[in-house]
């Protein structure tokens, strides 16, 4: 758009990458636009543009009006930004229209009525199950599903708690930080001993057992419990054992012996109605109030996003250990289709999208604007020889990451 703004010409205007050939192309003016054949993006191709295309011979020959590097500086930089500016815009108008037709539904941290249930990982860093989260870093945090990004994110250096009807300090070091990170931290609200089942997995001790969905578990031989974390911990704590389970079937006590498996998990999901136990806060938009709501979600999500950067290239939590390519971007859709989660996951994708394009990288538009910028201070424009060496630079440097972020996946994968 800015490149025909400023009567610039493109040369190829392409969803996905085409080298060698292409999956389709028709060619409109001065514009061929096609498919590729390699899924990883797309790209515009600008006349008179040092990019990934390494046109050299185009470079030596005398600039043309109707080239990038003939045109003023401005204009190079707002057809550069272009992109990045498309990306959030796009960000920004999903989620305006996400708030606008599901409104937005949480719980929020003083709702945990309970406090909180924690795995293995919460415990070392030093939290207990039923803490009741009260701040971060003596900041309170509205919504409870962003209390560990909050931690995390912010680098808090402690997280305050009431805990037996006292307030307590729990230190974060850097150290925990990295743990937290690298073991991905589960914090959930507590909730009342309530297990009657909702699914039983295939070949699972629960289905060897004998159990039915809808099943009501009483409790573990003799013992009853109070909350849910205290029957799981007892599970784990009789690993390999054989035990008792106490059932209601249709208002009928039964018992079933089971052998607990080396994982401590039976194999059965809760039927779980949040709204039964907790209160939860909905709030709805009209269009009106939708607009500023969505650009906020936007910019809050690309606050939250450089953090995560800044993160990366901190040596003392490690979060580089987990970076992740395609693998890690497909395991955050959802197993089942949801409009809702479709369209998040399209907001949040062209965030990252907007952001890495903005990384001091050469053969990014970032790059592009690094150079642009010191031109603009200095008057002085760097040699094409330069920028092709520092595209070069660039290219590999981007390869490297998405190589280290993708055998990053699948060393996991097989850990």
């Amino acid at each position: 758009m800015f490149a025909r703004l400023f009567k610039t010409r493109v040369e190829k205007f392409y969803l996905f990458f085409d080298p060698w050939f292409s999956l389709f192309k028709v060619k409109k003016g001065d514009t061929e636009y096609g498919v590729g054949w390699l899924p990883l993006g797309g790209y515009v191709k600008i006349s008179g543009m040092i990019d990934e295309s390494m046109d050299k011979e185009a470079m030596k020959l005398p600039a043309q009006p109707y080239e990038f590097r003939a045109k003023k500086t401005w204009q190079r930089l707002l057809i550069m930004v272009g992109g990045v500016v498309m990306n959030f815009i796009l960000a920004f108008v999903i989620y305006i229209g996400i708030l606008y037709a599901w409104g937005e539904s949480y719980l929020p941290t003083a709702n945990v009525k309970y406090g909180i249930e924690v795995d293995s990982i919460g415990m070392k860093v030093g939290f207990q199950n039923g803490d009741k989260i009260l701040s971060v870093a003596n900041r309170p945090v509205e919504d409870f599903r962003k209390v560990v990004p909050t931690i995390i994110l912010d680098k808090a250096s402690a997280v305050q708690v009431e805990r037996n009807g006292e307030k307590v300090d729990v230190e974060i070091s850097d150290e925990d930080l990295a743990l937290m990170i690298k073991n991905r931290l589960d914090m959930s609200f507590r909730i009342p001993f309530n297990y009657k089942i909702a699914k039983i997995a295939k070949d699972s001790p629960a289905k060897e057992a004998g159990l039915n969905v809808g099943d009501q578990i009483l409790g573990m031989d003799s013992l009853k419990y109070e909350y849910n974390d205290q029957f799981k911990a007892a599970l784990r704590e009789h690993i390999g054992k054989k035990i008792t389970l106490n059932v209601m079937r249709n208002n009928q006590a039964m018992a079933f012996p089971i052998v607990i498996p080396p994982s401590g998990a039976l194999g059965i999901a809760l039927d779980l109605n949040l709204e039964k136990i907790f209160e939860l806060k909905t709030i709805e938009y009209s269009l009106v109030e939708s607009i500023p709501a969505g650009i906020n979600r936007g910019l809050s999500t690309i606050s939250d996003y450089l953090k995560q950067f800044k993160l990366i290239f901190s040596p003392k939590t490690k979060a580089y250990e987990s970076l992740g390519g395609f693998i890690a971007i497909g395991n955050i859709f959802p197993g089942a289709w949801s409009w809702f989660s479709f369209w998040s996951m399209t907001a949040f994708l062209s965030i990252i999208l907007g952001v890495m394009n903005l990384l001091p990288i050469p053969a990014l538009d970032g790059g592009h604007v690094m150079f642009l910028l010191f031109e603009m201070i200095t008057g002085r424009k760097p040699g094409d020889k330069f920028l092709e060496y520092a595209q070069i630079a660039g290219m590999v440097v981007l390869l490297s990451l998405v190589l280290f972020a993708n055998l990053n996946d699948i060393y996991k994968l097989f850990k």
